[in-house]
């Protein structure tokens, strides 16, 4: 099964390179015969070809770069066998005529390698030591990139700009007539010329990027000046970007100068709409900045290879917060030991982190809530309407390999079938975004069940909302792209970017939050409520599905821990081969759930009980699990949350006393009385700035 899915791509690809090779030979034999028709056809279909290949098979090609056979050997070799033909043809003399053209192609090969020289050089000045975001940076004079072709597409820049050489040369060769070969020549030196000189230009004064120095020299004043106290810390892959947006609106709402610092340059783009300021720090010498700044504590929404990297600025306390809880291992990595506190939703966390024993002391755990989960109703009584709602958000594999952290491989295809099989139940199904990221039988069962569902959606009908519903969707979808993207030029560099997004104008979060309460009413909207959706972009986010739905079928994740904030009814699937018994005392969050075997019969029952409250055995079980989980109501989190966040920047502050008060006292006249006493501290903590040195409690 998985083969058969990708068979139809393989064969594109392997038929595109067997063309390639084909035309190639077909070339080579019609130049050594000669035979000027298939000649002349052979090598403008092997130009067309590689280029239409450039563009839209880019990845096919850079296989092809891996042996050494990338754009640059393709299109010589493509020239030389053209050259070949010219002095196979009769009429063409080697001497007189074919010289000049070929003294003129190689001038053409030393402009191109003299343009990527200067495209390599132009990207290096352009490469700042960081990257940033909602800030100010006007003053590092930041300007526009030069046109991608030139700076960053090398095999784009020589096919567009050797095909005028190219064509001449083909005429040549159908009418012997040297000219023709000449002018197509001299118009891809002209091109690959001015190209070059214009690219050249982004190497002067005016345009080039200032010194890293200087550079570092301004940010130190932005902080000076900005003050920050609080930061989210996050460095991952280009999927895990949710984990850090879900903090998002909680980081904006702090008590105290937020920050978010990031350490992948792709990052930069994958952070939501915010107007926090954003820093990427690239190298961890620049990263080193912030020890020296207003910066109190570091709260870390993931684990990373580089989070030790940050955990080693003494005058920085840190807080791991995760991107959710739930029963599963990785919700008590050992890693946690590392950080100064550990804040969870709830006592179920704490007593999680005590039963797993892995160094993290009770002390350390501080139950916070989850902040983010306001936007989520709570259910009031039973469904109202002609449907139920189911929503099935499975989560993805992990990382190791355990058949039970996700139902898509061994359940869902029969949870979704009982499911359809329903008349009264709309699905709504919202896979996890990592699913068959390390098991590709995952993927492929993914794939399975969305075809299901698309199925039976389209075997439905019935009323529909009109064509002002799609409408006001479009309208709505176009307003808040408007506010939470920006748009950039194809050629936009990094630098780029950086210069249009400055320092936000206005309450920007405010207006995305009230854009996106329109584009989610507009959405639902735009749909009849029987039809089954399949949802796998980022909008709809998961938590308003789960203000549509009425009940939740997922795993052991921290949907689950979310969804209980709704004290909605949820199933859970057991694939994990456990008993139920056992299943219900190794997971607490299933506690309260209907327990779903890989077979799901138990389905239908779970539509029952929803559809009468009366009958849930586990409504009371329920509530009393929410608090467990997430802690009590009253104060709200996001006070708690703030309350955290004032503690741990106090323990910064008396730390940095402290370490002030032992250093004064190791420093031989520290206690002056004539008032010297700081500038000698400061000249102290510079030198130790300067030589590498840190200070430890």
């Amino acid at each position: 099964m998985p083969s058969a899915g990708l068979a139809p791509r393989r064969v594109v690809q392997l038929s595109a390179l067997f063309a390639m090779f084909a035309l190639y030979t077909a070339q080579l034999v019609s130049a050594l015969i000669p035979y000027v028709p298939v000649f002349v056809a052979a090598s403008a279909a092997g130009l067309a070809l590689d280029t239409y290949l450039q563009y839209k098979q880019p990845g096919l090609l850079s296989l092809l770069g891996k042996i050494r056979f990338d754009v640059t050997v393709r299109q010589l070799l493509r020239d030389m066998l053209i050259l070949v033909g010219l002095l196979r043809i009769d009429g063409i003399e080697p001497l007189a005529e074919q010289s000049p053209l070929t003294i003129a192609l190689l001038a053409f090969y030393a402009l191109h390698f003299v343009c990527q020289a200067v495209a390599v050089l132009v990207r290096r000045t352009r490469a700042l030591p960081i990257v940033t975001r909602n800030i100010d940076a006007s003053e590092l004079r930041l300007s526009a990139a030069p046109p991608r072709i030139l700076a960053r597409r090398q095999g784009h820049r020589l096919l567009s700009f050797a095909a005028p050489g190219t064509v001449g040369l083909l005429i040549t060769a159908a009418t012997t007539d040297a000219l023709w070969g000449g002018i197509g020549l001299a118009v891809s030196i002209a091109l690959l010329g001015g190209g070059t000189a214009y690219l050249a230009t982004w190497l002067l004064p005016k345009k080039r990027a200032l010194s890293e120095q200087k550079v570092m020299a301004w940010l130190d004043r932005w902080l000076a000046d900005y003050k920050p106290t609080v930061a989210m810390y996050f460095s991952g892959g280009t999927s895990s970007a949710y984990q850090a947006n879900m903090w998002l609106s909680t980081l904006s709402e702090v008590d105290g100068k937020p920050l978010i610092v990031l350490r992948e340059r792709f990052m930069v783009q994958k952070i939501d709409a915010t107007d926090v300021p954003v820093i990427c720090f690239p190298k961890v010498a620049t990263m080193f900045s912030l020890e020296n700044s207003t910066l109190k504590m570091v709260l870390h929404p993931a684990n990373a290879a580089k989070t030790s990297q940050v955990l080693r600025i003494p005058t920085i306390k840190h807080a791991f917060i995760n991107h959710g809880e739930s029963d599963k291992l990785s919700s008590c990595n050992p890693y946690a030991k590392a950080y100064d506190e550990v804040w969870v939703a709830g006592p179920a966390a704490r007593e999680r982190y005590q039963l797993a024993d892995i160094g993290v002391e009770d002390k350390d755990v501080v139950e916070v809530g989850r902040p983010q989960l306001s936007p989520i109703k709570r259910a009031t009584d039973a469904p109202r309407g002609t449907y139920t709602t189911v929503l099935y958000a499975p989560t993805w594999e992990g990382w190791d390999g355990n058949p039970g952290n996700t139902s898509v491989l061994l359940a869902g295809e029969n949870i979704v079938k009982h499911l359809l099989a329903d008349d009264s139940v709309r699905l709504l199904y919202k896979p996890h975004p990592m699913t068959g990221s390390v098991d590709p039988r995952a993927g492929v069962a993914n794939e399975r069940i969305k075809a299901m569902v698309r199925e039976a959606a389209a075997k439905r009908s019935g009323a529909r909302p009109g064509p002002e519903a799609a409408a006001e969707l479009v309208r709505r979808t176009a307003e808040l792209d408007r506010l939470t993207s920006t748009a950039f030029r194809a050629s936009a560099d990094e630098m780029e970017r950086m210069m249009l997004q400055g320092a936000p104008d206005g309450d920007r979060q405010s207006a995305v939050a009230e854009a996106t309460a329109a584009w989610e009413a507009a959405y639902w909207a735009s749909f009849p409520e029987w039809e089954h959706l399949v949802i796998t972009d980022a909008r709809p986010a998961i938590f308003t599905c789960f203000n549509q739905a009425d009940v939740l079928i997922s795993d052991v994740s921290s949907v689950v821990s979310d969804w209980l904030t709704s004290e909605k009814p949820y199933a859970v699937a057991n694939t994990s081969g456990m008993s139920e018994s056992d299943f219900r005392a190794g997971f607490p969050t299933v506690s309260a759930a209907t327990i779903l075997t890989p077979a799901a019969t138990e389905v239908p029952a779970l539509l029952a009980a929803v559809r009468a409250p009366e009958t849930d055995s586990h409504a009371e079980a329920r509530a009393e699990l929410k608090e467990h989980l997430l802690g009590p109501s009253d104060p709200p989190s996001l006070d708690r949350f703030n309350d955290a966040v004032r503690a741990l920047c106090d323990r910064a502050d008396e730390r940095r006393v402290r370490m002030e008060s032992r250093l004064a006292a190791e420093i031989p006249g520290q206690r002056g009385t004539d008032g010297e006493d700081a500038d000698e501290f400061a000249e102290a903590l510079d030198s130790d700035a300067e030589s590498g040195d840190t200070v430890t409690a």
